[in-house]
């Protein structure tokens, strides 16, 4: 592997803060969703390091592993406001894998800058071994699904006003989970 984590960037023409709620928001997770995995959520809104929510999943979307449904439990493990989250999931994979997504938020002249982030440096063994990481990380981009509660994120949407993500991997299709 020549790196362990890649990020991303983008300016988001929101204020920092419009952008950490839908992040904490288990439902935000689900309308920002660019791959077609998460289908809806369920929990609260996490306040803290240490939180979690259930995602209910779907690889079909991909096409590429027949795992069907299943849950993931997303852990929180930075928690900033405004300026950054990042998160682990538990899955029913075992030896679970360890990597970490996040997101961080700096004011910007127009918006924000959003930095989204993919971190496998710490999985586990197994995984490492199997040589398929990197999978592909995506900046957040317009709301995918009717379950997102609150008014739809426009501002989220791409230049273009259309789900855009930034890098396309290869290896996103050998990865065994979200």
């Amino acid at each position: 592997m020549e790196s362990e984590r890649i990020e991303v960037q983008r300016t988001i023409r929101a204020d920092p803060g419009a952008i950490f709620d839908i992040l904490c928001d288990p439902h935000g997770h689900v309308a920002i969703d660019s791959s077609g995995m998460l289908m809806s959520a369920s929990g609260e809104p996490v306040a803290a390091a240490g939180d979690s929510f259930v995602v209910h999943m779907d690889r079909e979307a991909l096409n590429d592993y027949p795992m069907g449904l299943y849950d993931v439990t997303v852990t929180i493990t930075a928690f900033e406001p405004d300026r950054e989250i990042a998160w682990t999931i538990l899955g029913k994979i075992r030896p679970q894998i360890g990597h970490v997504y996040g997101y961080r938020l700096e004011p910007a002249d127009d918006g924000t800058l959003v930095t989204s982030y993919y971190d496998w440096s710490n999985i586990d063994p197994t995984w490492k071994d199997a040589n398929i990481f990197p999978s592909s990380p995506r900046v957040p981009s317009e709301p995918r699904s009717a379950s997102w509660r609150g008014p739809p994120p426009r501002h989220l949407l791409t230049e273009a006003g259309r789900r855009t993500p930034l890098i396309r991997s290869g290896a996103a299709a050998r990865s065994p989970g979200w």
